[in-house]
């Protein structure tokens, strides 16, 4: 059985949203967390989640190489 793919979200300010949306033939929001400035969350897609929202100023690490996200301007 494969791993499923996962992701480390590091917080470059204060109030970075990550978002957890659900899987199936209707997209919903399904889990949201908050990290402040230097927090670092690793979250993994699974079968219940199929697409993350990052909203805010952060570091993304994926198997496919590192992202940043624009903060509130």
């Amino acid at each position: 059985m494969p791993q499923p793919d996962f992701i480390i979200i590091k917080a470059q300010e204060d109030g970075v949203n990550v978002i957890g949306l659900t899987r199936g033939n209707d997209t919903k929001f399904h889990h949201t967390e908050k990290l402040d400035r230097g927090e670092v969350m690793i979250a993994q897609f699974t079968e219940h989640t199929s697409a993350m929202k990052i909203r805010g100023k952060a570091e993304i690490h994926s198997a496919h190489g590192i992202v940043y996200s624009d903060g509130k301007e």
